[in-house]
């Protein structure tokens, strides 16, 4: 376990082992029972995940003589997914069996697994076989309810192990995605950092190291981890696991994510992406365009002359509730609106508000610019980098129409209530004019077309 591991174990609320490397699985029974003492164990996975890990963690835990039921195996066939009727089975599977749950998967088996064992109020391990997302370490299940995804509460798993040998010999497709997952911090890390400097949500330094401290070590090497390279997936694996630590001990995805995941979880609430082939489109390669997206409306925002703002103006333009209210209701599907409405209207400014948070946007500008350049990753390098790892770089990649990802600029900032980037343009009236620059002749989308 490497010292950043180790040091964001102390603050996890959930979470109190790690063990990730090389070869990991051998000790798998180790970390069981240190954690969990003479409880006996049940392996949850999929047919696929216990050809691959499933199994050698079964072997490994009775040779390190713990007791061990019958695993729980879902059939591989169909293509699992993760849907509130799957957790309801397995929670009723281990309802009747006296044991902890080791989920042996990603993302798909992570969030059942976790889900099941939080309603049941048990603890539970995973042994992660692909470095394909940030929640393993993160509390909270994204489960589709009704067939559109959302987060459901539940604490995260009590132990990890994150075997790199198996994670770097997981399909490509997986270790692109969690490439995606990773590198939407960097732009998450700016949104941060202006909702920081305005007075919407306080920096934790603590907690911003654990993510942005190992980010760029573990974004470095797209080309490595496209060729399955182990020390490569190892970094990767660690980037991720720290950012779901992270989440813990802040107690919040604010870490982890900004307007790009809104982007992201958008258009997986409104079911995008579940029938692509051959595959669900994965939620890292969703983040993915996303962070490009961000990336360059930051570009054009940072041309405007911002430290001679017309205060006046941009208050006079801002909606009022009433307006703010209709303009949420007409831009989003019914089985939304109500509660899109609730997060928009969370974070609506009166007037005065405004007006003093845009003189303070003003007075700090001259030196919160050059903090959120740093912060970047220009959306062309964030392009190069995203397509070496084989990640997808442009909203047709994830199948996304034109006139619908322009939209997603708008609509994201409805989503959620954390302030972002696509908040203050909103608040300086400057979003709608941005987004038509990055789609107009010469704009960054534009050249892509």
């Amino acid at each position: 376990m490497s010292d950043l591991i180790e040091k964001a174990l102390q603050t996890s609320t959930d979470t109190k082992a790690v063990l990730a490397g090389e070869q990991a699985i051998d000790s798998v029974a180790e970390v069981f029972t240190a954690t969990f003492g003479q409880r006996p164990a049940v392996v949850v996975g999929d047919e696929r995940t216990m050809a691959v890990a499933g199994n050698a963690v079964i072997e490994a835990l009775k040779a390190g003589g713990v007791e061990v039921a019958d695993p729980y195996v879902f059939p591989g066939d169909p293509e699992l997914y993760a849907k509130y009727e799957n957790c309801e089975l397995l929670r009723d599977v281990l309802r009747d069996i006296d044991a902890v749950p080791l989920a042996v998967g990603a993302g798909t088996l992570n969030d059942i697994v976790k889900r099941a064992s939080g309603e049941l109020d048990r603890p539970y391990l995973v042994v992660c076989t692909a470095a394909s997302m940030d929640g393993y370490t993160a509390f909270g299940s994204s489960i589709a309810v009704d067939g559109y995804k959302q987060t459901l509460n539940c604490p995260a798993p009590a132990a990890c192990v994150a075997d790199w040998t198996v994670m770097a010999a997981a399909p490509q497709v997986m270790t692109a995605s969690g490439y995606g997952d990773l590198l939407g911090k960097v732009p998450a890390g700016a949104d941060w950092i202006i909702a920081d400097a305005l007075g919407a949500e306080a920096i934790d330094d603590y907690v911003w190291g654990l993510v942005q401290g190992p980010l760029r070590a573990s974004l470095a090497k797209p080309e490595a981890l496209a060729a399955g390279d182990v020390p490569a997936t190892g970094e990767l694996a660690e980037g991720l696991v720290m950012s779901g630590l992270a989440m813990q001990a802040h107690e919040s995805s604010r870490p982890a994510s900004g307007a790009e995941h809104q982007f992201s979880h958008l258009w997986e609430m409104e079911g995008h992406g579940v029938d692509i082939k051959p595959r669900r489109l994965s939620h890292g390669f969703k983040v993915a365009v996303g962070s490009v997206a961000v990336a360059a409306l930051y570009e054009r925002f940072f041309e405007r002359d911002i430290a001679n703002l017309d205060v006046d103006a941009a208050v006079a333009a801002y909606p009022d509730a009433a307006a703010m209210e209709a303009r949420s209701r007409a831009a989003h599907q019914p089985h939304l609106v109500e509660e899109v409405v609730v997060q928009t209207m969370a974070k609506h400014l009166t007037p005065e508000q405004l007006r003093e948070r845009l003189e303070l946007l003003k007075s700090l500008w001259p030196t919160l610019l050059p903090k959120l350049q740093e912060q970047l990753i220009p959306a062309a390098e964030l392009q190069r980098m995203l397509r070496a790892a084989g990640a997808p770089a442009h909203p047709y990649d994830i199948e996304l129409t034109w006139p619908e990802f322009k939209a997603t600029y708008q609509r994201a900032q409805m989503i959620r209530k954390r302030y972002t980037v696509l908040d203050l343009l909103l608040e300086l009236n400057l979003l709608d004019e941005l987004v038509e620059e990055l789609f107009a002749p010469g704009g960054f989308w534009a050249e892509q077309e």
